[in-house]
C-alpha cells in the first residue's frame, strides 16, 4: 500500500505539487500565528510606561490576537478546501486508473485507504517543508503587526514548541480531512465506467455536489432576504459576512452548471475565429477542469472583494452618520473665539483618562463639552439623563462605551492627570457606529494640554468659511477609519490571495498535464504549436471571467443589506478598483500558467504521444 502511494506521488507529482504547498503554507501561518499568539498572551512590559500607556499596549495585543486567530481560522479553511479540491480533480484525472485497480480486483476499502494513504504521506511533507516556513512567518507576521501599530517596536514572539507541534497536527489533519470526500468517490469508481468512459462517469454534478450547492444557495437567499427585511446597517454587516461563506459554497459547488453557459464567450465575441471556436468547444466540453480552476476564484473574489466592501461600508457609514448628527456649518482644528459672525461655538477637547468602577479600571479618553454649545451642534441626545446636568464633579457615558453597562447616578472615579476625582454618571448616550466617544466630563475638569476641535455654526445673514465642512469632516473621519481597517485587511485577506494563486495555479497545471494527448491530436490535425497554447490561453481567460462575475454576484448578495440600511447607498462602498486589481491578476497568473504548461505539454513531438496510451 505505502508503496504504491508513493509511486503515485512520484509518478504524478504534478497533480499533488499544488496541494504540498498549499499545506506548507498553512502549516507555517498556523505556526507563527499561534507563536505570536502565545507572546501576546505574556505580555512583556518595559519599566516606566504609565498606566495609560500599559493599557494602550495591553489594547493593541487584544487586537493583534483577535487578527492572528482570525488568520489562523482563515489558513485550516482554505488548506481544507484546496486539499479538497485537489483530490477531487485528480479522482478524475486518475479514473482510468483507478478503473484498472478494481479490474485486478481490488476493493473499495483497498482503493479508499490508498488515497488516505497519499493525504497521509502529502500532510507530512507538506508539514516537513511548513516549519521553517513558519519560522519566517513568524518573523513577518510580527513585523507586520509592529508596522500596523497594533504590538510594540519591543514586542518579540519566542520560540514555543507547542506551536510548532500543534501546526504539525493541523497541516497532517487537514491533509486527511480534505481527501475523505475525494477517497469515498473513488472508491465508488466502476471498472467497466472508467475504462469505457460512460456517460455516468464523466457526470460532474453528482448528488452530493447538488445537495451541498442547492443547500448552500437557499441559505444564502434567505439570509440576503433576511437583511433586506431588517434595515439595520449593524445586523445587514453581520449576515454579509455569513452571506459570503455560504454564497462563495454555493457558487463553487454549482458552477458546473454556468460553465455551459459562460464558456460561449469567446465564440461571441470573436464570431468565426478559430482559436475562440476551439477554446469553445474545450470549456464546454471539460466542465469539471474548468469549474476547478473557477471555484478558488470564486472564493477569493466573494471573501476579498465582500470583506472590503463590508469595512468600507462601515467606514463611511461612519461619515454619513456623523454628517447627519451634526448640524454646525464647520469643523475648526483648535479653539476658536467668539466673534459676531459666529452664532455656536462647541469646542471639544480630548485628554486621556482612567476610569475607576469597582475593581476594573478603563483607560481611555475623555472629551471635555460645554453642554449647551454640544446640544445646539449635535442632534445626538442621551437615552438617560441629561447633559444639561453636567457641571462641576459629573461625567457622561459616551456612544462607545454606552452598552459596558454604567448605570445612571452611579460614583465613579477618574484620574486626569495627577488628579483623581469622584464623578456622578448625569446621561447616559445611545450606541453609533463611530466608537471613538468613550466618556464625556465638563470643561471645568480638563488638565492642561489634550487636543481641541471646535464645531462651529454661522449666525444668520453671514458667509464666514473657516476650517473645514461638517461634509469633509465627516468624510475625512470615515477614510481615517478606512486606512486603519486597510492594515488589518490587507494582513488577513493578503493570505486569501496566496492560497487563490497556489490553487488556481494548481488547477491549471494538473488540467494541463492530463492534455498532452489532447494538444498531439490538435496539433496532428493542423495546428501549430503557437495555436494550441494560445487556445489553452483563451480557455483559461473565460475561466477567469467566469470566477470573477460569479464571485462578483457573491459579494453583491452580502452588500445588499447594506444599501437596505439606514443610510442606503449613500453608506454603501463598492471596491472597483479592487475587483479591478483582483481581475487583471487573476488574468496574468492564470493566463501565464496556462501558457506556460501548455508550451511545456507541448515540447513532446506528437507521433511520440498518440504511439502508445497508458
Amino acid at each position: 500500500m505505502l508503496r504504491l502511494s508513493l509511486g503515485a506521488l512520484r509518478g504524478r507529482w504534478q497533480l499533488f505539487a499544488g496541494a504540498v504547498v498549499a499545506v506548507a503554507l498553512g502549516v507555517g501561518l498556523v505556526q507563527s500565528g499561534l507563536q505570536v499568539l502565545a507572546a501576546t498572551d505574556r505580555p512583556v512590559l518595559p519599566a516606566g510606561l504609565s498606566a495609560y500607556d500599559r493599557a494602550r499596549v495591553r489594547e493593541g495585543y487584544v487586537g493583534a490576537a483577535t487578527l492572528l486567530g482570525m488568520s489562523v481560522m482563515l489558513a485550516v479553511f482554505l488548506t481544507v478546501f484546496i486539499v479538497s479540491t485537489t483530490f477531487g480533480f485528480t479522482v478524475v484525472q486518475r479514473r482510468r486508473e483507478l478503473g484498472l485497480l478494481r479490474l485486478v480486483g481490488a476493493q473499495r476499502g483497498y482503493v479508499c485507504l490508498m488515497l488516505v494513504c497519499e493525504a497521509g504521506l502529502l500532510g507530512v511533507l507538506g508539514t516537513a517543508i511548513g516549519v521553517p516556513v513558519g519560522l519566517l512567518g513568524t518573523w513577518a507576521q510580527s513585523a507586520l503587526l509592529i508596522k500596523l501599530g497594533m504590538l510594540p517596536p519591543w514586542f518579540d514572539a519566542s520560540w514555543d514548541q507547542g506551536a510548532m507541534w500543534a501546526a504539525m497536527i493541523v497541516g497532517v489533519s487537514t491533509a486527511l480531512v480534505g481527501v475523505l470526500t475525494a477517497a469515498w468517490r473513488a472508491s465508488r469508481v466502476s471498472a467497466l465506467e472508467a475504462l469505457t468512459e460512460s456517460p455516468k462517469a464523466m457526470r460532474v454534478m453528482t448528488a452530493w455536489r447538488w445537495f451541498w450547492g442547492l443547500s448552500a444557495a437557499a441559505c444564502t437567499v434567505l439570509l440576503v432576504i433576511a437583511a433586506q427585511a431588517a434595515r439595520d446597517l449593524v445586523a445587514g454587516l453581520m449576515i454579509g459576512l455569513i452571506v459570503m461563506i455560504s454564497g462563495s459554497i454555493a457558487l463553487s459547488q454549482l458552477s458546473p452548471i454556468v460553465v455551459p453557459l459562460a464558456g460561449r464567450l469567446p465564440a461571441a465575441v470573436l464570431r468565426g475565429n478559430l482559436i475562440a471556436d476551439l477554446a469553445r468547444a474545450g470549456v464546454l466540453h471539460a466542465v469539471r477542469r474548468s469549474a476547478a480552476t473557477a471555484a478558488p476564484l470564486i472564493v477569493l473574489v466573494g471573501l476579498v472583494v465582500g470583506l472590503w466592501g463590508t469595512f468600507g461600508s462601515l467606514a463611511k457609514a461612519v461619515g454619513v452618520e456623523q454628517e447627519r448628527l451634526i448640524t454646525a456649518d464647520f469643523v475648526v482644528s483648535s479653539e476658536v473665539p467668539k466673534g459676531p459672525a459666529i452664532a455656536v461655538a462647541s469646542p471639544q477637547t480630548a485628554v486621556p483618562v482612567a476610569v475607576i468602577r469597582g475593581k476594573r479600571t478603563v483607560y481611555s479618553e475623555a472629551i471635555g463639552i460645554d453642554p449647551a454649545a454640544y446640544q445646539q451642534t449635535h442632534k445626538l441626545r442621551p437615552r438617560k439623563g441629561s447633559l444639561d446636568r453636567l457641571s462641576g464633579r459629573t461625567i457622561a457615558i459616551g456612544p462607545g462605551m454606552a452598552a459596558e453597562g454604567y448605570k445612571l447616578g452611579s460614583t465613579l472615579t477618574i484620574a486626569l492627570g495627577n488628579r483623581k476625582i469622584p464623578v456622578k454618571v448625569v446621561a447616559i448616550m445611545p450606541e453609533t457606529l463611530d466608537i471613538s466617544e468613550n466618556f464625556f466630563i465638563p470643561r471645568t475638569l480638563l488638565p492642561a494640554g489634550g487636543r481641541t476641535e471646535t464645531l462651529v455654526k454661522v449666525a444668520p445673514g453671514n458667509s464666514l468659511r473657516t476650517g473645514m465642512s461638517v461634509k469633509e469632516w465627516a468624510e475625512a473621519k470615515g477614510e481615517a477609519q478606512q486606512r486603519s481597517n486597510s492594515g488589518l485587511f490587507a494582513a488577513l485577506m493578503g493570505l486569501a490571495g496566496i492560497y487563490t494563486a497556489v490553487a488556481v495555479v494548481n488547477a491549471v497545471v494538473m488540467s494541463t498535464a492530463d492534455r498532452r494527448r489532447e494538444f498531439a491530436l490538435a496539433r496532428m490535425a493542423g495546428l501549430t504549436r503557437i495555436q494550441v497554447v494560445a487556445v489553452a490561453l483563451v480557455e483559461s481567460t473565460t475561466v477567469v471571467i467566469i470566477g470573477v462575475l460569479l464571485g462578483s454576484l457573491v459579494a453583491g448578495a452580502a452588500l445588499a443589506g447594506i444599501a437596505a440600511g439606514p443610510y442606503g447607498l449613500a453608506a454603501l462602498a463598492i471596491p472597483w478598483r479592487l475587483l479591478s486589481l483582483i481581475f487583471a491578476a487573476a488574468m496574468v497568473v492564470v493566463g501565464a500558467a496556462a501558457a506556460f504548461t501548455a508550451h511545456r505539454a507541448t515540447s513532446p513531438q506528437p507521433i511520440s504521444l498518440l504511439a502508445g496510451r497508458e
